[in-house]
Formats: structure tokens, sequence, C-alpha cells
């Protein structure tokens, strides 16, 4: 029983000094910092900043009006000179359009015109074709179609004697006749293909081309009408967008672009700035995340994607991580546009970053608080766990 005693008490001791141990060994960090970006907060427009107070640390949602400029010198030169510009445009095209309903409506009157006298034209055509015809055939002994024409003609080609005459005299006047009537088929049958020839066809030939004038000076019209729209519509976009960057250079509020913190004001309340000069800082906590140190051995047995698990002071709850960057020793710079700056000793350390997908939705945007982190399994987890 003595041995057994002693046996058993060797073991616990065996025991706790590999619990110590492993403890002790397990990596671990010697500090974790819950961390964030912090976001720089410029001003888009010169001119006057109305920044209202507020608590450093106050959370800010995103589209949160934090701040507001105004530029009362904003210059409006070039959009009144496009303005009066397409007023002018307008003023050309009203100008225009009375001009093309003007000549539509002198083209319809002069078709109407034109298509009255072709109608008269052709009429009196073929009437004095008709009775050259029936006087023709007189002077040949023949007796027109028409039962009125036994009469003799109306017209002064059919004024000649009921019977053709005899001799030299009526042989000539048969020719003539003959050649009256050709001459006015030929007459006819190019005035109905739109050529007018003879007597009397003086005004009626220019109609036509009147006509084909006054539709190339109509489509000349049409053709500046829709170049002048398109001028007007292109300046139309212009005035837009140059009342869009007027608003702009005029300024407006200042909205937030995270959800998070008012960490920092960098520009006093009713002071003039200049476009791009920074206002105020912001802590982004949809992006939380831990920064700590450790030692040369432990970081030099890390690598990018492992997992880890984040314990805060005072908290007993291990959070699920990962190792997203190794920045070595003396890393300054990647502090720069984080909330929690690291002390000079830390700088001495090697530098680690943690993301913990769990720690804000569970625990907020606590930045500023420390704990520590785990890479390896600890003989006491179970008991943790």
């Amino acid at each position: 029983m003595r041995y057994a005693r002693l046996l058993f008490g060797f073991a616990l001791i065996l025991l706790a000094l590999w619990v110590i141990v492993g403890e002790q060994i397990s990596g671990a960090s010697a500090n974790a910092v819950v961390n964030a970006p912090v976001v720089t907060l410029r001003a888009d427009v010169s001119g006057r900043l109305a920044l209202p107070d507020r608590t450093l640390g106050a959370k800010v949602e995103r589209s949160e009006a934090l701040a507001s400029i105004t530029n009362e010198l904003v210059e409006r030169d070039r959009l009144d000179d496009l303005v009066l510009e397409r007023g002018l445009v307008i003023a050309g095209i009203a100008r225009m359009n009375d001009d093309l309903a003007a000549a539509q409506i002198e083209l319809e009157t002069l078709r109407t015109r034109a298509e009255t006298l072709i109608e008269q034209h052709l009429a009196e055509i073929r009437t004095r074709l008709d009775h050259a015809r029936r006087s023709l055939a007189i002077l040949e002994g023949e007796n027109p179609a028409d039962p009125a024409a036994q009469d003799g003609p109306a017209t002064q080609e059919g004024s000649a004697e009921q019977r053709a005459p005899a001799g030299p005299l009526a042989a000539l006047t048969l020719e003539q006749y003959r050649e009256r009537v050709e001459l006015l088929e030929i007459t006819l049958a190019a005035a109905e293909r739109g050529i007018f020839l003879g007597e009397g066809a003086g005004e009626v030939a220019q109609l036509p081309q009147k006509v084909r004038e006054l539709e190339a000076r109509l489509g000349a019209l049409e053709n500046a009408l829709a170049e002048a729209e398109g001028r007007e519509a292109a300046l139309t976009r212009r005035i837009n967008r140059e009342r869009v960057q007027v608003n702009v250079r005029t300024g407006g509020d200042l909205n937030s672009p995270v959800n998070g913190l008012f960490w920092e004001a960098l520009q006093a309340d009713g002071v003039v700035v200049q476009r791009g000069d920074p206002i105020l800082r912001l802590v982004d906590c949809d992006r939380v995340l831990v920064t700590l140190t450790v030692t040369e051995r432990i970081y030099n047995s890390l690598s990018i994607g492992q997992p880890a698990s984040f314990r805060l002071q005072g908290n007993s709850r291990n959070y699920a991580a990962s190792v997203t960057r190794l920045a070595g020793s003396g890393a300054s710079t990647i502090y720069r546009n984080l909330a929690v700056a690291p002390s000079g000793r830390q700088l001495e350390r090697y530098d680690v970053t943690l993301l913990v997908p769990e720690l804000a939705r569970e625990t907020g945007c606590q930045i500023g608080k420390t704990g520590r982190a785990f890479f390896d399994r600890r003989p006491l987890d179970w008991l943790r766990d």
C-alpha cells in the first residue's frame, strides 16, 4: 500500500508537471487587442464647415450626416452660358418650325394649283385635238363620230366649209390639218407623261419645277430642324450635368460611409476647409479584427489561414479565429490606419493579425479590449470547453 500511494503520488506529480508545461509551452500571444480600421472623412468641396458637437466614441450609422460644408463662392458662369446657348437654339427651332409650317402650306397650295392647271391644260389639248380631228374628217369627206359635227366644227380649225374644197388649196389645207392633228397628238402624249409643249404650256411647265424646288427647301428645313433639335438635346444634357456639378460645388452634408464609432475630429466647427482636407476619422466596426504580438518561435510556426482561438480578458468564451496577416517585427506602418496603435515594446516582437468573425456580432465594437490568442491545443482545453 505504501508503494502504491507513492506511485499514485508520483503519477499526480507527473500529470501536474505535464499540465503546467503544456500550458506554458503551447503557442499563445503575450497580448492581443481588439482593433479595427479607421476611415478618414474628407471635404469634397471648398467652403465653410459646420461640425455639430458629438461625443468621441459615439456610434454612427452608415449614411448618417456628420457634418456639412457650404460654398458661397461657387462659379455659375459656365452653367449660365450653356443656358443662354440653349435658349438661342430653342428660339431658332421655333423659327424653323414656323418656316416649315409656312412652306408646307405653300407646297400644298402649289400642288393643288399645279394639279388644276395640268387638268385644264390636258382638257384644252384634248378639246383642240378633237376639233382638229373633226375638221380633218370634214376635209377628207368623212363624217365625224359626233352628230353635232354634221353642222360643222365650232372652233377655228372647223370653220371651213362643210365640204372639202377642190384644187391645190384643198390639198394644202388637208396637209395642214393632218399636221395639226399629229402635233396635238404628240403634245397630248407628252403632257400625259408630264412634259408640256406648245402654246400655253409655259406656266404649266414651270409648276412641277417649282414644286420640286419647294420640296427640296422643305427637306433642307427638316434637316436643319433635326440638327437644331439634336443640339438642343445635347445642350440639355450638358446643362443637367453642369447643374449637378454646381450643386456638388455648392456643398452639402458629409455622410458616414461605415457603421462605426466617431473616433477623432480633425477640424473645428466654422473653419473654411479646402477640397480634400481631412474632417474627421471613424472606426469601421464592420471590419473588427484582433492584433497581437508573439515570440519568434511561435511566429515561425504560423501560416496564413491557420486556425486559432481568442479569449477576451475576464471572459471564459473562446472565439474561433484564423490568421490573416503575418507582419513580422517592427511593423509600425500597418497600424497607421488602425484605431489602436502598438507600444514600443510590442514592436520589438512579431506582429500577427487574426480574423474573429463572431467577436463583433456577439460583443459589439469593443475597440481596445484586450485578451489572449492561442494557436495550439492545451491540456486543459477540455475543461475550458
